[in-house]
């Protein structure tokens, strides 16, 4: 029952927690799942980061007492400490950029019912001369349909708290709060502390900028159709152009339209060339292609009959350069590829 008695709610509070602590357990993994299952495989962002927790027990009791109990007591307000905590089941969505927030709301918020929901992103953008810790946080339960599934029915009663936040945002949520006294230090120190506040928002920016430049480049790639060689305005002079991920991009959908290129592995790939040859070039490469093509259509289709191997564009780009310069692309074959690759072009020829 509600009283005024602090020393009994804590009591309550206790008893309450330690009786249904495996129960929020429980749920807080399930949520997490269910989460993760929501967020993942979307076109407008990629999947995030789904973590969770259960509140410890005295920190619970330590948050009702510095937010709330003053205010109930001045009010003569009974109370039960479990009311007022409404994070007790916590959740963490990490998304990459600070566009992919209002897309994971509208999907939680569509598949759960939102209790509540607090914006410190909206809050903080209002003031021009704050800078700090920006979420979205939403105290949420499931929806009426989850709740008659067999394997919500035990956390149908239970409510829990989402924060969204970028992989930034958190970084410098984490940070903040191993930064100790914040209200009561030197003013010089307090200013460096905002003015670091600042940098991390100015980096979710730069990131959002930095991806829709990329995204940019890479349909800009789809549409070029043209020679691997760049024209200088000024005199008319062919420039080989370098390589780096976005030239790779280029001629490896040029030439292998129906394959899926990952940026991790095109970085990866592009390194290593550049690591055997540091000055080569977009057009040494397409070349190399170009040179190989009618010779390699064959080496795959021999891997293929022979060992059903099936040789993927990068493989494919590796022994073309190895077909045009043996010596100085040796290394980009392991010795049992250049082995097997050597012996079928002498039989070839013959």
């Amino acid at each position: 029952m509600p009283s005024l008695d602090f020393s009994k709610e804590k009591k309550a509070f206790r008893d309450f927690y330690d009786q249904n602590y495996e129960l929020f357990k429980d749920a807080a993994s399930s949520f997490a799942t269910l989460l993760l299952l929501l967020l993942t495989d979307n076109d407008d962002f990629e999947t995030p980061n789904v973590i969770y927790r259960v509140k410890d027990r005295e920190e619970c009791i330590k948050k009702f007492e510095r937010k709330y109990l003053k205010r109930l007591e001045e009010e003569r307000k009974e109370y039960e400490i479990k009311d007022y905590i409404t994070d007790i089941i916590g959740l963490r969505v990490i998304c990459y950029y600070e566009t992919d927030i209002d897309a994971i709301y509208k999907i939680l918020s569509d598949n759960l019912r939102v209790i509540d929901l607090t914006n410190k992103i909206e809050k903080l953008e209002e003031k021009d001369d704050v800078f700090g810790y920006k979420a979205l946080h939403l105290n949420l339960a499931l929806d009426d349909e989850r709740k008659k599934l067999p394997e919500y029915k035990r956390f149908s009663d239970l409510n829990f708290e989402v924060q969204i936040r970028t992989i930034v945002q958190d970084a410098w949520s984490v940070l903040d709060h191993k930064i100790k006294y914040k209200k009561n230090i030197p003013h010089q120190l307090k200013r460096r502390i905002n003015r670091m506040a600042a940098l991390f928002e100015l980096a979710d920016q730069e990131f959002i900028n930095i991806k829709n430049e990329t995204i940019k480049f890479e349909e800009e790639i789809k549409q070029q159709k043209s020679s691997s060689m760049t024209i200088s305005s000024s005199r008319n002079i062919h420039v080989p152009t370098p390589l780096d991920a976005f030239t790779f991009l280029k001629i490896a959908q040029d030439k292998f339209p129906d394959y899926e290129f990952y940026g991790y592995k095109i970085d990866g790939f592009v390194d290593e060339l550049k690591e055997v040859d540091p000055n080569i070039t977009e057009d040494i490469l397409r070349k190399a292609l170009d040179n190989a093509s009618e010779i390699l259509e064959d080496y795959k289709l021999y891997q293929y009959n022979t060992f059903y191997n099936h040789l993927n564009p990068y493989t494919i780009f590796r022994h073309a350069l190895y077909l045009m310069d043996k010596e100085k692309y040796k290394g980009l074959l392991f010795e049992m590829q250049r082995k097997n690759f050597d012996e079928w072009l002498t039989k070839r020829s013959t």
